[in-house]
């Protein structure tokens, strides 16, 4: 089988994501987000509330530690996808992470250096000093450029809220422009509905930013993704985003959100207190749904038995890294499958 192009991988795959029943050759590639659930090293910055993990905090952050989380994530991110792929994500977007150098240790375990990782990271200001991040594979995505946007929020008392940074991505996948923008939006300490002002100021922020890209390009390909800690119903998204739950093909200029589906049916990408939420999310522009070039084929929670708790009250939940304990993160990846006809 021959590449064109960028080299990507091919699978055959039935082409009913397309409106046809026999099967066509596809170029394929899979766009991943995960929270990495406190990937920080082991210095203490004191500029950010990061003391807990050091050695000598409370989780005695050792590098031993700082090693063993790594050997996790990049595992399960070499994995994240489909057996037909048998790939790892060409995009990730990543949350929760301190800093570029744990980024840089994260692509070059033995698991992920074969795919040659790029980074983009952006110190941010929040409090506990941590980040949204991406990684691309350098020979699928030809990065073009990077901004990070400020979220500025106030407390009650007019005092400011630090954060973390929205950060937007550009480049080409096969000639095809597409954008990114990466978010970890604040979350619901206080209660859902007290905090929710403030995740409506993020969703307004990301309206920003993609209307500003819409206004270079009407039919700009725009990926919007992140640990929102809302679900895909919630007004932030409904209102603000004014996100669909499926396709419309005789709609133009609107965002698709393929998890509200998923939601409805009960599942999800973390547990609390007996209780699914979908907090991580991927959110397509409708030109990534009714164009040619990149189409969504398929969105997925990334949930084998491996990241799962095998029994007690937590069974069938992520199966954390915190303190002592050391699974991989309290979040599931989540993933988007994009596909574009091969030439003949």
């Amino acid at each position: 089988m021959k590449s064109i192009g960028i080299t990507l991988f091919f699978c055959l795959v039935i082409f009913k994501a397309f409106g046809q029943e026999e099967k066509k050759q596809l170029k394929a590639l899979s766009i991943a987000f995960y929270n990495l659930e406190n990937l920080f090293d082991t210095i203490d910055d004191p500029k950010t509330w990061d003391e807990s993990f050091t050695p000598e905090g409370d989780y005695n952050w050792t590098i031993e530690k700082l090693n063993t989380k790594i050997e996790n994530l990049a595992l399960v991110i070499s994995k994240i996808g489909t057996p037909s792929l048998d790939k790892a994500p060409s995009i990730i977007g990543i949350a929760e992470v301190e800093n570029k150098e744990v980024l840089e240790k994260l692509v070059n375990h033995p698991s992920l250096q074969v795919y040659d990782y790029g980074i983009v990271h952006f110190n941010s200001p929040d409090r506990r000093g941590i980040d949204v991040g991406f990684l691309y594979r350098r020979n699928q995505f030809n990065f073009l450029n990077a901004q990070k946007h400020f979220l500025a929020l106030k407390s009650s008392k007019d005092e400011p809220i630090w954060t973390r940074d929205q950060l937007c991505v550009s480049g080409t996948i096969d000639n095809e422009l597409i954008y990114f923008i990466v978010n970890h939006w604040p979350s619901r300490r206080g209660g859902a509905k007290r905090s929710e002002a403030k995740r409506i100021k993020a969703a307004e922020l990301t309206q920003k930013i993609s209307d500003s890209i819409f206004r270079l390009n009407k039919n700009a390909n725009i990926i919007i993704m992140g640990d929102f800690n809302d679900n895909p119903t919630d007004r932030a998204f409904k209102k603000i985003l004014k996100t669909k739950k499926a396709i419309v093909h005789k709609e133009n200029h609107y965002f698709f959100n393929p998890f509200e589906t998923k939601f409805k049916k009960g599942l999800g990408s973390l547990g609390f207190r007996d209780k699914w939420y979908l907090f991580d999310q991927m959110i397509l522009s409708s030109s990534l749904t009714d164009t040619i070039g990149w189409k969504y084929l398929k969105a997925s929670i990334y949930n084998p038995p491996f990241l799962q708790n095998k029994k007690g009250k937590y069974k069938g939940y992520p199966k954390r890294s915190s303190g002592s304990k050391f699974g991989y993160s309290d979040h599931f990846p989540i993933y988007v499958l994009l596909g574009k006809t091969s030439k003949p």
